[in-house]
Protein backbone atom coordinates (compact mmCIF):
# COMPACT_ATOMS: atom_id res chain seq x y z
CA UNK A 1 0.00 0.00 0.00
CA UNK A 2 1.09 3.50 -0.77
CA UNK A 3 2.26 5.80 1.80
CA UNK A 4 -1.15 7.62 3.21
CA UNK A 5 0.93 10.99 4.11
CA UNK A 6 -2.66 13.24 3.08
CA UNK A 7 -4.28 12.02 5.79
CA UNK A 8 -1.61 13.52 8.34
CA UNK A 9 -3.55 16.52 10.12
CA UNK A 10 -0.43 18.40 9.87
CA UNK A 11 0.30 17.41 6.43
CA UNK A 12 -3.54 18.07 5.22
CA UNK A 13 -3.87 21.40 7.09
CA UNK A 14 -0.67 22.31 5.37
CA UNK A 15 -1.46 21.45 1.63
CA UNK A 16 -4.72 22.68 1.90
CA UNK A 17 -3.16 26.03 1.90
CA UNK A 18 -1.72 25.91 -0.80
CA UNK A 19 -3.02 28.12 -3.73
CA UNK A 20 -3.64 25.65 -5.91
CA UNK A 21 -6.18 24.28 -3.57
CA UNK A 22 -7.47 27.65 -2.44
CA UNK A 23 -7.92 28.58 -5.94
CA UNK A 24 -8.27 25.27 -7.95
CA UNK A 25 -7.26 25.20 -11.37
CA UNK A 26 -6.14 28.77 -11.82
CA UNK A 27 -4.02 28.42 -8.98
CA UNK A 28 -1.36 25.89 -10.70
CA UNK A 29 1.15 27.84 -13.06
CA UNK A 30 1.07 24.62 -15.45
CA UNK A 31 -2.69 24.35 -15.53
CA UNK A 32 -2.79 26.31 -18.84
CA UNK A 33 -0.31 24.21 -19.96
CA UNK A 34 -1.62 20.94 -19.10
CA UNK A 35 -5.92 22.29 -20.66
CA UNK A 36 -3.51 22.70 -23.74
CA UNK A 37 -2.69 18.45 -24.09
CA UNK A 38 -6.25 17.50 -22.91
CA UNK A 39 -8.63 16.61 -25.31
CA UNK A 40 -12.39 17.80 -26.33
CA UNK A 41 -13.82 15.90 -22.99
CA UNK A 42 -17.27 16.50 -24.22
CA UNK A 43 -19.27 13.01 -24.08
CA UNK A 44 -16.08 11.24 -22.79
CA UNK A 45 -15.66 9.09 -19.72
CA UNK A 46 -12.85 9.67 -17.64
CA UNK A 47 -11.09 8.73 -14.71
CA UNK A 48 -9.16 11.20 -12.46
CA UNK A 49 -6.08 9.04 -10.50
CA UNK A 50 -5.00 11.06 -7.16
CA UNK A 51 -8.50 13.31 -7.68
CA UNK A 52 -7.66 15.37 -4.30
CA UNK A 53 -10.22 18.07 -3.94
CA UNK A 54 -12.14 16.99 -7.28
CA UNK A 55 -10.91 20.48 -9.35
CA UNK A 56 -10.25 18.80 -12.38
CA UNK A 57 -13.31 16.16 -11.81
CA UNK A 58 -15.67 18.82 -11.45
CA UNK A 59 -13.83 20.61 -14.71
CA UNK A 60 -14.48 18.18 -17.22
CA UNK A 61 -17.87 17.89 -16.31
CA UNK A 62 -18.20 21.31 -16.88
CA UNK A 63 -16.31 20.87 -20.47
CA UNK A 64 -19.49 18.03 -21.01
CA UNK A 65 -17.37 15.14 -20.06
CA UNK A 66 -20.50 12.21 -19.49
CA UNK A 67 -18.85 10.91 -15.99
CA UNK A 68 -16.10 11.28 -14.13
CA UNK A 69 -14.72 8.73 -11.72
CA UNK A 70 -12.08 10.41 -9.12
CA UNK A 71 -9.67 8.44 -7.18
CA UNK A 72 -7.60 9.00 -4.08
CA UNK A 73 -6.17 7.05 -1.37
CA UNK A 74 -6.68 9.51 1.02
CA UNK A 75 -9.96 9.99 3.25
CA UNK A 76 -9.50 13.21 3.97
CA UNK A 77 -9.02 14.42 0.20
CA UNK A 78 -12.51 12.39 -0.85
CA UNK A 79 -14.07 13.56 1.74
CA UNK A 80 -13.40 17.23 0.84
CA UNK A 81 -14.12 16.57 -2.76
CA UNK A 82 -17.12 15.19 -2.14
CA UNK A 83 -18.55 18.34 0.35
CA UNK A 84 -17.31 20.51 -2.70
CA UNK A 85 -19.40 18.64 -5.65
CA UNK A 86 -22.88 18.65 -5.89
CA UNK A 87 -23.02 16.44 -9.56
CA UNK A 88 -24.59 13.11 -9.94
CA UNK A 89 -22.27 12.72 -13.00
CA UNK A 90 -19.38 12.53 -10.56
CA UNK A 91 -17.84 9.51 -8.24
CA UNK A 92 -15.22 9.68 -6.02
CA UNK A 93 -13.79 6.66 -4.31
CA UNK A 94 -10.70 5.46 -1.82
CA UNK A 95 -8.26 3.94 -4.06
CA UNK A 96 -4.84 2.91 -3.68
CA UNK A 97 -3.29 3.15 -7.28
CA UNK A 98 0.24 0.67 -6.45
CA UNK A 99 -3.26 -1.98 -6.61
CA UNK A 100 -5.66 -0.33 -8.85
CA UNK A 101 -8.06 -2.42 -10.97
CA UNK A 102 -10.33 -0.75 -13.97
CA UNK A 103 -12.47 -2.38 -16.10
CA UNK A 104 -11.04 -3.22 -19.36
CA UNK A 105 -11.87 -0.19 -22.36
CA UNK A 106 -13.77 1.69 -19.53
CA UNK A 107 -12.71 5.00 -20.28
CA UNK A 108 -11.52 7.73 -22.59
CA UNK A 109 -9.32 9.54 -20.70
CA UNK A 110 -7.16 8.65 -18.22
CA UNK A 111 -6.02 11.96 -15.99
CA UNK A 112 -3.52 12.46 -13.09
CA UNK A 113 -2.05 15.36 -11.51
CA UNK A 114 1.05 14.97 -9.22
CA UNK A 115 0.45 11.37 -8.25
CA UNK A 116 2.52 8.94 -9.98
CA UNK A 117 5.62 10.05 -8.35
CA UNK A 118 3.72 8.37 -5.50
CA UNK A 119 3.50 5.14 -7.19
CA UNK A 120 6.59 2.41 -6.44
CA UNK A 121 5.30 0.02 -9.41
CA UNK A 122 4.61 2.50 -12.44
CA UNK A 123 5.13 -0.25 -15.11
CA UNK A 124 2.06 -2.01 -13.31
CA UNK A 125 -0.14 1.24 -13.13
CA UNK A 126 0.54 1.95 -16.79
CA UNK A 127 -0.51 -1.31 -17.77
CA UNK A 128 -3.31 -0.89 -15.63
CA UNK A 129 -4.46 2.30 -17.64
CA UNK A 130 -3.95 1.14 -20.89
CA UNK A 131 -6.34 -2.16 -20.10
CA UNK A 132 -8.66 0.39 -19.26
CA UNK A 133 -9.10 3.05 -21.98
CA UNK A 134 -11.16 2.70 -25.14
CA UNK A 135 -9.06 2.35 -28.41
CA UNK A 136 -7.14 5.77 -29.37
CA UNK A 137 -8.08 6.96 -25.53
CA UNK A 138 -5.61 9.25 -23.84
CA UNK A 139 -3.62 9.62 -20.88
CA UNK A 140 -2.79 12.47 -20.02
CA UNK A 141 -0.60 13.63 -16.40
CA UNK A 142 1.99 15.48 -14.72
CA UNK A 143 4.80 14.28 -11.71
CA UNK A 144 7.84 16.07 -10.09
CA UNK A 145 10.71 16.33 -12.49
CA UNK A 146 13.11 13.48 -12.28
CA UNK A 147 15.86 16.54 -12.02
CA UNK A 148 13.76 18.22 -9.20
CA UNK A 149 13.00 14.99 -7.10
CA UNK A 150 16.70 14.19 -7.43
CA UNK A 151 17.73 16.84 -5.05
CA UNK A 152 17.73 14.81 -2.31
CA UNK A 153 17.50 18.10 -0.59
CA UNK A 154 16.37 20.24 -2.92
CA UNK A 155 18.02 24.40 -1.77
CA UNK A 156 19.94 26.75 -4.01
CA UNK A 157 23.57 26.64 -3.68
CA UNK A 158 25.96 29.15 -5.35
CA UNK A 159 29.12 28.46 -7.73
CA UNK A 160 32.24 30.82 -7.77
CA UNK A 161 30.81 33.24 -9.55
CA UNK A 162 27.96 34.03 -6.84
CA UNK A 163 25.46 32.58 -9.23
CA UNK A 164 22.32 30.19 -7.89
CA UNK A 165 22.95 26.38 -8.95
CA UNK A 166 20.66 23.05 -8.41
CA UNK A 167 22.15 20.35 -7.01
CA UNK A 168 21.26 16.85 -8.61
CA UNK A 169 22.07 13.97 -6.47
CA UNK A 170 21.89 10.41 -7.94
CA UNK A 171 19.82 10.79 -10.55
CA UNK A 172 20.24 7.33 -12.29
CA UNK A 173 19.76 5.61 -8.15
CA UNK A 174 16.20 5.39 -9.18
CA UNK A 175 13.86 4.23 -6.64
CA UNK A 176 12.71 5.77 -2.81
CA UNK A 177 13.55 9.06 -1.90
CA UNK A 178 12.21 10.59 1.16
CA UNK A 179 12.22 14.64 1.73
CA UNK A 180 10.33 16.82 4.54
CA UNK A 181 7.45 18.35 3.31
CA UNK A 182 5.08 19.96 5.80
CA UNK A 183 6.52 16.31 7.79
CA UNK A 184 9.29 14.79 7.90
CA UNK A 185 9.65 11.33 5.49
CA UNK A 186 7.03 12.25 2.96
CA UNK A 187 8.11 9.12 0.75
CA UNK A 188 7.84 9.27 -3.36
CA UNK A 189 9.55 7.39 -6.12
CA UNK A 190 12.40 8.58 -8.34
CA UNK A 191 12.69 7.67 -12.25
CA UNK A 192 14.88 8.97 -15.16
CA UNK A 193 12.98 10.57 -17.81
CA UNK A 194 13.82 7.62 -19.59
CA UNK A 195 12.43 4.91 -17.23
CA UNK A 196 8.89 7.12 -17.17
CA UNK A 197 8.42 7.01 -20.72
CA UNK A 198 9.54 3.41 -21.56
CA UNK A 199 7.29 2.01 -19.00
CA UNK A 200 4.59 3.93 -21.28
CA UNK A 201 5.57 2.66 -24.59
CA UNK A 202 6.02 -1.01 -23.33
CA UNK A 203 2.24 -0.77 -21.27
CA UNK A 204 1.25 -0.07 -25.18
CA UNK A 205 0.96 3.31 -25.40
CA UNK A 206 2.06 5.68 -28.02
CA UNK A 207 3.92 9.03 -26.75
CA UNK A 208 2.27 11.91 -28.08
CA UNK A 209 3.28 15.05 -25.69
CA UNK A 210 6.04 15.87 -23.76
CA UNK A 211 6.67 19.15 -21.90
CA UNK A 212 8.83 20.28 -18.94
CA UNK A 213 7.11 22.96 -17.54
CA UNK A 214 8.09 26.48 -17.72
CA UNK A 215 6.23 29.54 -17.17
CA UNK A 216 5.62 32.41 -18.91
CA UNK A 217 7.10 35.82 -18.20
CA UNK A 218 3.23 36.65 -17.46
CA UNK A 219 3.27 34.02 -14.76
CA UNK A 220 6.59 35.60 -13.72
CA UNK A 221 5.32 38.82 -13.74
CA UNK A 222 2.41 38.06 -11.25
CA UNK A 223 3.96 35.56 -8.92
CA UNK A 224 8.01 36.59 -8.60
CA UNK A 225 8.88 33.09 -7.12
CA UNK A 226 8.00 31.04 -10.43
CA UNK A 227 11.68 32.74 -11.43
CA UNK A 228 12.92 29.77 -10.20
CA UNK A 229 11.60 27.16 -12.68
CA UNK A 230 13.80 29.00 -15.14
CA UNK A 231 16.68 27.21 -13.27
CA UNK A 232 15.27 24.00 -13.17
CA UNK A 233 12.13 22.28 -14.22
CA UNK A 234 9.90 21.28 -11.38
CA UNK A 235 7.25 19.32 -13.43
CA UNK A 236 7.17 16.86 -16.42
CA UNK A 237 3.87 17.09 -18.03
CA UNK A 238 3.31 13.95 -20.63
CA UNK A 239 0.07 12.60 -22.89
CA UNK A 240 0.24 8.99 -24.56
CA UNK A 241 -2.59 7.68 -26.30
CA UNK A 242 -3.85 4.03 -26.70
Amino acid sequence: MAQNIYDDPGFFAGYSQLPRQVRGLVGAPEWPAIRAMLPDVANKRAVDLGCGFGWAARWMREQGASAVLGLDLSHNMIARARSMTDDPGITYEIADLETLELPQASFDLAYSALAFHYVKDFDRLARTLHRALTPNGLLVFTIEHPTYMAAAHPRWLQDDDGRKTWPVNRYFIEGERRTDWYVKGVLKYHRTIGTTLTALISAGFALRHVEEFCPTPEQIAAMPELAEELERPMMLLASAQR
